[in-house]
């Protein structure tokens, strides 16, 4: 009686395996569970074109590394004081070392970065000499990677339903297995049986603004350079069958970068493509109007060392971007080139060549003077002409006394001046429910939801400071993991 109570009237789809979510981490999933011999289904929430998660639009670069028992120092160094169990990290190791192999099992193309000694996020720490970053196909970027994975599920004939996101898993209230899933498609419940298992690829929360400000430690408000549809369903999902969550406070960021009501997506304006001789003053203040950090420093993902601990990069909210007519006439502001990124490569803004069209639309705010710009921005006006002095005083040494910045050491010259708010921004989350080493989600206290795996950023093993590649290659290894053991569940009945 409990088991049919748990039960929709009528399942509108009856597979074996459920794929909620069509990213890296979904389509390993799919093909893996596939080639295993069971009916697969993928859930995913956004319309056809918009699918691929952050994985469509990262840097398209996986983790390969060289020696599984190097890579177990390595990642147990990145844990630092937020260790992950053992025979969670010597699966995702030994696995690890298997990417490569797997990529061209379904027609990739590996290829190593160029100088990859400097894709070491964190040479210094024990093991790092593992670490190897690879992409498919000759070309790093512009989604190359992720075509591989698409084309390689649409040629197995996997079905995919799109906007269809899962809402609720359906649960034995008895056994406790996770027996499908209530998607909503076309706003009606879509009832999906998997006879062997639910597998949750659905990403993170990094688009959800209350669940930002519950778990991510010094951040009001942040905003995603990646996919717009990972709003944490998967967590809530997971919560609400029993599942115990892990890493919540960890994420890839953050960075500073723009948003605007327009776009749903955030627009990365501290970029590289600003080298050193490029003219022109430049520096960030914070909401008291002054400089709060080395504008031009690398974060490992967000994260920088401060009294020899690695944390997040202080981001004060708001913050403003201060420049001068040189700067502001030089070319423009946005790193144009769609390599990566969601507004770019997806949504498509073309940001205008000379910075005036977003100069109409009110993204960036200009005044004849400094002080007059301190006004438009809410900012004390003395403060804000100290700032911009002081750091005139420093380029005319070369030298920034106060964080040490290396690059762009222009001073403020021609007005007017311009501002462009900056918010906290990242590409993904990494928290979620906990998975073991066969990436079974687990209750709090230890135990396997029975029917019920994930993979990827839901729940990534990232405890603390995070490898780049590394998310992608994790996406890879507990996709197989979790297709192989979904598959080779004993369907119910």
């Amino acid at each position: 009686m409990e088991l049919k109570r748990s039960l929709p009237d009528k399942w509108d789809r009856e597979v074996d395996v459920v794929v909620v979510g069509f990213g890296a981490a979904g389509a390993a999933t799919a093909i893996t569970a596939h080639d295993a011999g069971a009916r697969v289904l993928m859930l995913e929430k956004a319309p056809k074109g918009q699918e691929g998660g952050n994985t469509r639009v990262a840097g398209q670069g996986y983790l390969n590394v060289s020696s599984a028992d190097e890579a177990i120092t390595y990642f147990n160094a990145l844990c630092g004081p937020y260790p992950v169990p053992q025979e969670v990290v010597r699966v995702w190791a030994h696995e690890s070392t298997k990417n490569n192999e797997w990529v061209r099992s379904i027609g990739g193309d590996p290829q190593e970065h160029q100088h990859p000694p400097v894709g070491v996020e964190f040479p210094e720490l024990p093991g790092s000499e593992c670490v190897h970053k690879f992409h498919n196909g000759p070309i790093v970027g512009f989604s190359e990677t992720w075509k591989l994975f698409e084309r390689a599920v649409t040629e197995r004939g996997i079905e995919v339903l799109y906007e269809t996101p899962a809402r609720e898993l359906i649960q034995n209230g008895a056994t406790r297995e996770i027996l499908g899933v209530r998607a909503e498609r076309e706003g009606k419940p879509h009832y999906v049986k998997a006879s062997r298992a639910v597998v949750l690829t659905c990403g993170g929360f990094e688009n959800n603004q209350e669940m930002i400000r519950n778990y991510l430690p010094g951040i009001p408000y942040c905003y995603t350079s990646g996919t717009p549809y990972n709003e944490g369903d998967g967590i809530t999902m997971a919560m609400a069958v029993g599942a115990d969550l892990w890493h919540m406070n960890n994420f890839a960021g953050p960075s500073m970068a723009l948003k605007v009501p327009e776009y749903r997506t955030s627009f990365s304006m501290i970029s590289l493509h600003f080298s050193r001789e490029s003219p022109g003053g430049m520096v960030v203040v914070g909401p008291d109007a002054r400089r709060f950090a080395d504008e031009k420093h690398h974060t490992s993902h967000g994260k920088i060392k401060v009294s020899g601990r690695w944390t997040p990069l202080f981001t004060p909210c708001p913050m403003f971007m201060i420049i001068d007519q040189t700067l502001f006439s030089s070319g423009p502001l946005y790193n144009k080139e769609p390599r990566s990124g969601w507004n770019p490569m997806v949504d498509g803004y073309d940001w205008s060549d000379d910075n005036r069209a977003e100069l109409a639309k009110g993204w960036i705010k200009t005044a004849g003077t400094i002080t007059e710009l301190a006004g438009i921005i809410g900012v004390d006006a003395p403060t804000l002409e100290g700032t911009i002095n002081r750091w005139n005083e420093d380029c005319l040494v070369e030298e920034d006394r106060q964080f040490g910045r290396t690059l762009m050491l222009s001073p403020f010259t021609d007005p007017p001046y311009y501002a462009l708010e900056l918010s906290p921004s990242m590409l993904n989350t990494q928290g979620g429910p906990r998975r073991n080493e066969k990436s079974q989600v687990v209750r709090p206290d230890g135990t396997p939801i029975p029917r019920l795996y994930s993979a990827g950023e839901l729940g990534s093993i990232y405890s603390y400071l995070y490898q780049g590649t590394g998310n992608i290659g994790e996406c890879l290894v507990f996709g197989r993991i979790s297709g192989r053991n979904a598959a080779a569940e004993q369907a119910w009945d």
